[in-house]
């Protein structure tokens, strides 16, 4: 069964550093591959906004303007977990983010999310 478990939210203060942790279950290390993955936030209409994305061998990196410079997406596919380094952050970053694994062939699964907050 496919899982998908968030890790590393929490409370900073702005222009700190959090870094965010996606661990997948249920996949072997090839079919973990072949999922891009990407993580979402609640936008301003609270529909999920894409931060930031990064494909199966990490050709591809895609990131929102507004995390653009302070955020990175990577991905250890022998680990099968992505990975999300945010770096001087905002007040406007606090939000839960979730994790998402989305195949070519259209299927995903979402995690649960983890909560950043971001306040002095």
């Amino acid at each position: 069964q496919v899982q998908l478990v968030e890790s590393g939210g929490g409370l900073v203060q702005p222009g700190g550093s959090l870094r965010l942790s996606c661990a997948a279950s249920g996949f072997t290390i090839s079919s973990f591959s072949m999922y891009v993955m990407s993580w979402y936030r609640p936008g301003p209409g609270k529909e999920r906004e894409l931060v930031a994305a990064i494909t199966g061998i990490g050709d591809n990196i895609n990131y929102a303007d507004s995390v653009k410079v302070r955020f990175t997406i990577s991905r250890d596919n022998f680990k099968t977990r992505a990975y999300l380094q945010m770096n001087s952050l905002k007040s406007e970053d606090t939000a839960v983010y979730l994790c998402n694994a989305r195949h070519p062939g259209g299927w995903e699964y979402w995690g649960q999310g983890t909560q950043v907050t971001v306040s002095s």
